[in-house]
């Protein structure tokens, strides 16, 4: 897997223009890269550029234009009205061939009880969890997790990040967002830190 590479990303917001990233540049190898930075400095901006969400005001990424992304955003984003298994398999163009591999995640994820519950029924981690299983069950090159363990108990926490450690492929790039140094450790790989916009050498 070819590295995605950041080149002098420039991102503003508002009027008069209040610049959010000035001159990012940045490689992103396969394995996990954990993004730490203060809130509103810049990290979700950053992510939703390499997602094609929106587009930098200057600057260019490399190597992510054949890349498939999949993205768990800080919200669910579930469909309330379908079971948890469900919501996992609608990502998957043959769901019926999937249905094992979702059962499996949903089960490594603690929710062997809940794969006929409604999505509105779960609780907020609960429904972190489904989110992230929907993710890891995704055809991807880059995954984008934004707070991922937001929600999540210091009991379920460790068993959500050994989720992901045992299901994402080494090759892989994965960027994970976080404000936690021990999240960011028991995932291992690279730390980027970001400060005014920039990576904080």
């Amino acid at each position: 897997m070819k590295a995605i590479i950041l080149d002098g990303i420039c991102k503003s917001f508002g009027t008069p223009p209040v610049p959010v990233l000035e001159n990012f540049s940045a490689t992103l190898e396969a394995g996990f890269t954990c993004l730490m930075g203060q809130s509103g400095i810049g990290k979700t901006t950053l992510a939703n550029i390499l997602a094609g969400q929106i587009a930098p005001d200057r600057g260019k990424i490399i190597g992510n234009a054949d890349k498939k992304v999949a993205y768990v955003f800080q919200d669910d984003r579930l469909l309330l009205w379908e079971t948890a298994l469900s919501n996992v398999l609608f990502v998957t163009p043959q769901a019926k061939k999937n249905t094992p591999r979702a059962i499996e995640l949903l089960t490594q994820a603690g929710l062997a009880e809940s794969l006929h519950k409604k999505a509105a029924e779960l609780s907020g981690g609960m429904k972190r969890r489904v989110a992230l299983c929907r993710a890891l069950i995704s055809t991807y090159d880059l995954l984008i997790l934004d707070e991922p363990f937001k929600g999540l108990d210091e009991t379920t926490k460790p068993a959500i990040i050994d989720l992901l450690r045992q299901n994402v492929p080494p090759e892989k790039i994965v960027l994970c967002i976080t404000h936690d140094p021990a999240e960011a450790t028991a995932l291992g790989g690279n730390l980027l830190r970001i400060c005014n916009g920039k990576p904080d050498q």
